[in-house]
């Protein structure tokens, strides 16, 4: 006995230094990838020397001769923080993720490859300004300087995932950079969702039925706009809608996932200080690392600091010491959908307007791991690429014999938005920044400005020219050969949207309607935002004069208008009412939950249990609503949207017919409905989270879901890579935290301001920012996560161009040496 105990006691020995040894050398391969910010690098593509010095955040102050070098070396510093994100970004854009991820990735790469926008940004590289495409070149010879520093110094292959996923790394080009705006382009576009879903809706409804559930935002419904069935023939009113699962490898955002933020700014006369304030957070899906990179550039222009996305050299949102500018989505309606009849005698031939016509047509070789290769036969027509009916469910709303293609401006193949967007940052005032950004295209945004005496705000991107007559006025997808759809060109840039120093001193936008105009002047019938605005306006007005702080506040503002607007309409007739009912049944844990809520002042605070049961009623009080009417198509409605439900509940236009289940002999109303929902929310909540509401807390259920796109779903390695932690706001408040709306986990955060900023310019160096994870996208570095607890806490970290505070406590300083310095390879002098 005591011999088996000492041979077990040997092989539990030697099991457990085994395990040691490999966690050591995993640790040490995986950690080999780690930068060393102490180092001095000899480089070719640089002039002069040059520094980068990691502040306390680690920040990278990049200090240099002149602009080349700059964006040398912001490319040399994305690529030591954040190579994987950039290798999968550029992939995403090429449609080769197949090769590293196998079948997961085929549907996106399939898309990109159709879009062909890598080819749109590779021809648009001709199309910069001499400034620009030295930028860009500048910038790839940066990544590219530090892919040569892994190879040469065996440094773990660049990244951790490297290891996981090896493949060769192509040097970096000047097309990929402009591959990833094109990408963001994507990520932001909301218009072929939204035609798609009006179209289905338009085959099972009457048009003022349509007009309740998919109405203007805001303003009045759509009973004119008629039915899908009479704009496109013989479409069946019957289909299967395709699987929607959330996968952070997918190029296009699942519907409703599109791009928002907020960014407003105040002028002099309402500012405390007598100078102006702009604050700017733009939302994005949250990821480990986040989409954003904080920076420094030294310019000929002058200093700019703020939020850059790693694999374009620029500050997308940040301010220089005399301008601060800041980005929210548009929702440009800068996309139609056509329905292109093919030739029933030729399958190669579309019609057009003047007959029948060939289709362009290439073919395109997807490599995917562990399967045979695809070949795909790429289509284009006159107004754009043909997408399959598998994507976007454009399947369901084309009749037999037909395709479908888009038009799209982020298609451009001359696109200089590149540059546009880097002459912003040199300029030194709101009027001269509106003049430098002519020529941008895509994707649309709302360029927010300050400077130190003037604020503005204007749409960017191109802006189609339609036909009044248009079949549909782009709101659904319409007939690609009639003349009157299809478009008439672009709209000059001085016709798009400008405001300079609104009367009240303050501008802003929460991607809410920016124009009251009609079709064909209307700018879109799709808006990201019909409830953050009010409450934007009443912190604008409550106040006389702003301040820093002001603002701060209102970009953490947690209050909900909706459940503020939405409560006492769906509960009038529930407040204290019904008999005394015994602790432990249905009827009395509904009265605990109407006492909370009467109580309730619609805070989306994480530590209150109200939140979690308001949008646990709300979401099943929509879902009673539409079930019976919408069937399958049901599930595409995952957010509870709260201008269809006050329409319903206010019954305007008779939207209350909603209430009464079609299928069921008794005829129900609005107060009956909302009753049931309101059961159904409290039986999965106390599922879920226990029948003690009151100790209920809403960030449990509302997690901030930062997330490794690659290995996240990775049993213990998501453990490590992924960054969730407790938050406040919901789908409506300023703080946004959009929720994931699916699934057994409806209300996570998936969707938020990864970066905040606010910059104030009545004393510049007091200006804030701050992103939702940290700097270094290696799970092994401290600054991985480090700023993710301040970003959910509120708070922010200094934005100052002071070199001093820069180098005060720096955590390294990287010194860049030319080639032509007459040193080796490790600095040293020769």
């Amino acid at each position: 006995m005591i011999l088996i105990f000492r041979w077990l006691l040997r092989i539990a020995t030697g099991l457990i230094v085994f395990a040691a040894v490999v966690i050591g050398l995993i640790w040490f391969f995986l950690s080999r990838s780690l930068p060393n910010y102490d180092a001095t690098a000899t480089v070719s593509g640089i002039t002069a020397p040059v520094e980068i010095v990691r502040d306390l955040a680690d920040v990278p102050h990049i200090f240099a001769a002149n602009d080349s070098d700059a964006y040398f070396a912001l490319g040399y510093a994305h690529a030591q923080d954040r190579l994987w994100q950039m290798i999968v970004a550029r992939r995403t854009v090429q449609g080769t993720l197949s090769e590293l991820f196998g079948q997961r990735s085929y549907a996106s790469d399939a898309l990109m490859r159709r879009l062909d926008l890598y080819g749109a940004a590779t021809d648009s590289v001709a199309a910069q300004d001499e400034a620009g495409l030295a930028a860009l070149n500048a910038y790839s010879a940066g990544v590219n300087a530090w892919l040569a520093e892994v190879n040469r110094g065996a440094l773990g292959r660049g990244a951790p995932e490297m290891w996981l996923f090896n493949h060769a790394i192509a040097p970096w080009q000047p097309a990929d950079s402009l591959g990833v705006m094109k990408l963001m382009a994507l990520q932001l576009q909301a218009q072929i969702p939204a035609e798609v879903l009006r179209a289905q809706a338009s085959l099972l409804l009457p048009p003022e039925r349509v007009a309740d559930l998919l109405p203007d935002a805001p303003g009045d419904g759509l009973a004119a706009l008629p039915r899908y069935a009479e704009i496109v023939r013989d479409v069946p009113t019957e289909f299967a809608l395709n699987t929607t699962t959330r996968d952070m490898l997918q190029a296009a955002p699942m519907p409703g996932f599109e791009g928002a933020s907020n960014a407003f700014a105040a002028g002099p006369s309402r500012v405390a200080s007598g100078g102006t304030l702009l604050a700017n957070d733009p939302h994005t899906a949250l990821t480990a690392p986040a989409l954003w990179y904080l920076a420094r550039l030294q310019l000929r222009a002058g200093d700019v600091i703020g939020a850059t996305i790693p694999g374009i050299p620029l500050v997308l949102s940040g301010r220089s010491n005399t301008l601060g500018w800041g980005i929210t989505a548009s929702y440009l309606d800068d996309l139609d959908v056509y329905i292109e009849e093919v030739n029933p005698a030729n399958a190669n031939e579309y019609r057009t307007p003047d007959g029948w016509k060939l289709f362009e047509t290439r073919d395109s070789i997807i490599q995917i791991k562990g399967a045979p290769a695809v070949t795909l036969r790429l289509q284009w027509t006159d107004n754009g690429p043909v997408l399959p009916p598998d994507q976007y469910d454009l399947g369901t709303i084309r009749p037999q014999g037909h395709v479908t293609s888009v038009a799209w401006t982020a298609l451009a193949r001359d696109d200089a938005s590149y540059s546009a967007a880097r002459r912003i940052m040199g300029a030194r005032s709101v009027a001269g920044a509106i003049t430098a950004a002519e020529g941008f295209i895509a994707p649309s945004v709302n360029l927010v400005l300050a400077d130190r005496a003037d604020i503005g705000m204007k749409t960017l991107g191109a802006f189609p020219i339609r036909d009044p007559e248009h079949d549909s006025q782009g709101r659904m997808p319409s007939y690609g050969y009639l003349p009157q759809n299809r478009w008439q060109g672009l709209r000059p840039y001085a016709d798009n949207p400008e405001f300079r120093g609104a009367d009240n001193g303050i501008i802003g936008n929460t991607n809410n309607k920016v124009v009251d105009a009609p079709f064909p002047d209307h700018m879109s019938f799709v808006w990201g935002d019909t409830q953050r605005i009010l409450r934007w306006e009443h912190l604008m007005q409550q106040r006389q004069v702003h301040t820093r702080q002001s603002f701060i506040e209102a970009q953490l503002d947690t209050v909900s208008p909706t459940a503020r607007a939405l409560l006492p309409l769906i509960a009038a007739n529930l407040w204290f009412t019904g008999e005394a009912a015994p602790e432990g049944t249905p009827e009395r844990l509904r009265q605990r939950a109407l006492t909370l809520l009467a109580a309730w002042n619609g805070e989306m605070n994480e530590h209150l249990p109200e939140p979690l049961i308001y949008s646990a009623w709300m979401r099943a009080l929509q879902d009673r609503i539409i079930r019976d009417e919408l069937g399958p198509l049901a599930d595409r409605f995952t957010h509870v949207d709260p201008v269809f439900i006050e329409r319903v509940f206010r019954n305007t236009d008779g939207a209350a017919i909603w209430c009464d289940i079609i299928q069921s002999a008794q005829v129900e109303d609005c107060d009956t409905i909302a009753r049931l929902a309101l059961d159904d929310a409290l039986i999965w909540v106390t599922e879920h989270y226990g029948d003690a509401i009151e100790s209920l807390r809403w960030g449990d259920a509302h997690v901030a879901t930062s997330d490794h796109p690659v290995l996240g779903d990775v049993p213990l390695l998501g453990w490590i890579v992924n960054i969730r932690q407790s938050s406040s706001g919901g789908d409506n408040t300023l703080m946004r935290g959009l929720t994931l709306g699916s699934g057994d986990e409806p209300f996570l955060n998936v969707h938020a301001a990864a970066y905040r900023g606010v910059y104030d310019f009545s004393d510049p160096d007091n200006s804030v920012y701050i992103i939702s994870t940290g700097q270094s996208g290696h799970p092994l570095s401290s600054h991985y996560d480090n700023l993710g607890e301040r970003w959910r806490r509120g708070e922010y970290i200094p934005m100052s161009l002071d070199p001093q505070i820069a180098r005060a406590g720096a955590v390294g300083v990287t010194h860049l040496l030319p080639a032509t310095a007459g040193l080796d390879q490790t600095g040293a002098s020769q």
